[in-house]
């Protein structure tokens, strides 16, 4: 993991490390510890029963409102039995916020992605990045429904979409350090005010653009973007140096 600047204390670790809810113990009575069922092993068919869930979840959201969100909707779509909802959340609350936190860990793996395969070029690597963040939701309408529903769907879920943009924040400054070359030095508010502009105002974009207010192609958002990013940066960067 990358050496984050934000402030004097240390900022958060990366959200979707620390916000998934635990899982409780298992509830089924075919399995306790780490017994097989059906040649796979407990923890696994856990994992399997709560993804299923989250899916199922995904899949209401993308067709309806929150209110459709009940235990016997998610238990039908994902195909359990009740009591397995049990087995990982107490609430509807819970369910929006693991779902919400798969989401961000999702964009999170694809701007990734997509910065450390592209050329070593401010452009092409922002380009990357935005594109592939950008995709995690345009290809898939459930995941854009959700983004606009979630995170303000609760007072809980209004405060984590706070702490995600700051984690985000914190990743885009990592990354500016690292490919700028820059060090503990430079300052720390400068960089740290850049990247929350930046990622706050791409929330906000990404917001209207999906709720149709903005009239652009994803292709022209992107690149617009991209221009915003590579004009903040660059600029920091020349200034810090000076």
């Amino acid at each position: 993991m990358k050496h984050h600047i934000w402030s004097q204390s240390p900022p958060d670790s990366f959200f979707w490390q620390d916000l998934l809810p635990e899982s409780r113990p298992c509830q089924n009575r075919f399995v306790t510890g780490q017994r097989t069922y059906g040649g796979i092993p407990a923890d696994e068919r856990r994992t399997q029963r709560r993804t299923a869930l989250l899916d199922a979840a995904l899949d209401l959201l993308g067709a309806g409102g929150i209110d459709k969100l009940t235990v016997s909707a998610l238990c039908a779509g994902a195909g359990l039995n009740e009591r397995y909802y049990y087995e990982h959340f107490d609430g509807r609350d819970a369910v929006l916020s693991a779902l919400f936190d798969s989401l961000a860990e999702e964009l999170a793996a694809a701007l990734l992605a997509g910065l450390h395969t592209a050329p070593d070029d401010p452009r092409a690597k922002a380009h990357a990045a935005i594109t592939a963040g950008i995709g995690v939701l345009a290809d898939d309408p459930r995941k854009a429904r959700v983004a606009l529903l979630v995170g303000s769907a609760t007072p809980e879920l209004r405060t984590r979409t706070t702490h995600t943009i700051k984690a985000f924040a914190n990743l885009v400054a990592a990354e500016g350090i690292d490919f700028y070359g820059l060090t503990d030095r430079d300052p720390k508010p400068l960089i740290g005010f850049r990247a929350t502009y930046l990622v706050g105002g791409l929330v906000h974009t990404l917001t209207a653009w999906l709720q149709g207010d903005l009239p652009m192609t994803r292709a022209e958002l992107v690149d617009a973007t991209t221009d915003v990013f590579v004009l903040l940066g660059e600029d920091l960067a020349r200034e810090i140096r000076r």
